[in-house]
């Protein structure tokens, strides 16, 4: 199969169909007529002339925290959606959550070479910088914000501060019950200190605090958000909401309240009137997160959560790194993207306009 041949099944001409597969402008209705002849006879173009031609490698390196990630998985969709799309292939490497190893592939795939690297960050040290500052190639940061390169990040600090207030205002229904957090290091500017510093001013809009004792730090992990969730519910006897900075681990900590349930059975204590308050049973721990989790929901109908535009992001990523490479494209870009609230069956919170 050749582009002249591609270009007599879509009704186009051989010029459209090499700007199509080089990323040209082509119009709307021959775009869609060629991308459908492409899908239906798997038509691959030599990537030797490519090449030869534009002197590209058309291969992207992708740098992930790791691959078995709900929202990891829909960042990289977005990516590979676009990539495809304009002809180019993506190396994949994932770091299993450990920022050396970040530096480490960005170097490899700088050495390949790649025409350009997208990193999906978890923190910006000292070596991503000098590594940002220095790149002989282009690269674009997905999910934290940093100067040094053009990067799309989320709104951690406003997700995190509409969760606070959701948890908040249902507090207010347990007077004598407290509000526990479990997050991630705070070296991770985003999943990390920005959720939390906005979880925290959220709650105190409410009139609520996060006092010290009731904070814990996870790993990015369901088995490590058990750990601190069991370690919570064995220290304080008056926790009804645990908000966890992932609903991987609000997965877990999910978990570790079933089975402290198991072990302990409902609790009951007297209050003043000498009425029992029972802390499992009427008054259940609730637990919430942030990602929306689709896995999380099928299996448990749902909790409060916040969704992010995870797979927009990829491809708004992708974009911007393939506008460097093909168009030199040299106005720095910091994109902002927004989130939703997500509330669950049963959940008091609620969502409020700031």
């Amino acid at each position: 199969m050749t582009i002249r041949e591609i270009a007599q099944l879509a009704g186009v001409s051989n010029a459209a169909v090499s700007r199509y597969l080089n990323g040209g402008y082509v119009s709307g209705e021959k775009k869609e007529r060629i991308k459908k002849v492409i899908q239906e006879t798997g038509y691959q173009p030599s990537m030797q002339a490519r090449t030869l031609r534009t002197k590209k490698a058309c291969l992207v390196g992708v740098v992930v925290p790791k691959i078995n990630s709900e929202s990891i998985s829909r960042v990289t969709e977005g990516v590979g959606q676009v990539l495809s799309e304009r002809g180019y292939h993506m190396l994949l490497a994932s770091t299993d959550n450990q920022a050396d190893k970040e530096v480490m592939y960005m170097k490899i795939f700088e050495n390949y070479p790649v025409d350009g690297i997208i990193l999906i960050g978890t923190m910006i040290t000292a070596q991503h910088r000098k590594f940002l500052k220095e790149s002989r190639v282009p690269v674009v940061v997905i999910g934290q914000y940093t100067r040094l390169a053009n990067c799309v990040y989320h709104d951690d600090y406003g997700a995190g501060k509409a969760m606070g207030r959701a948890v908040g205002r249902a507090l207010a229904l347990y007077p004598e019950g407290r509000a526990a957090y479990i997050g991630v290091t705070r070296e991770d500017k985003a999943a990390g200190a920005a959720r939390e510093d906005g979880f925290c001013a959220g709650l105190k809009a409410e009139g609520q605090e996060l006092e010290e004792e009731y904070r814990r730090v996870s790993r990015f992990r369901m088995e490590a958000g058990y750990e601190a969730a069991m370690d919570l519910l064995k220290k304080k006897d008056d926790i009804v909401i645990i908000s966890c900075a992932t609903d991987t681990i609000a997965a877990g900590a999910m978990e570790a309240i079933l089975d402290y349930r198991k072990e302990n059975g409902p609790e009951k204590e007297s209050d003043t009137d000498g009425s029992k308050r029972y802390r499992f049973g009427n008054s259940p721990v609730k637990v919430t997160g942030f990602g929306d989790n689709q896995f999380l929901k099928a299996v448990t109908g749902g909790i409060p959560t916040v969704h992010f535009a995870y797979k927009t992001s990829g491809i708004k990523g992708a974009e911007l790194l393939l506008d460097v490479v093909e168009k030199e494209e040299r106005i720095p870009v910091e994109m902002k993207l927004g989130f939703q609230f997500v509330e669950a069956p049963g959940w008091s919170g609620g969502q409020q306009a700031e």
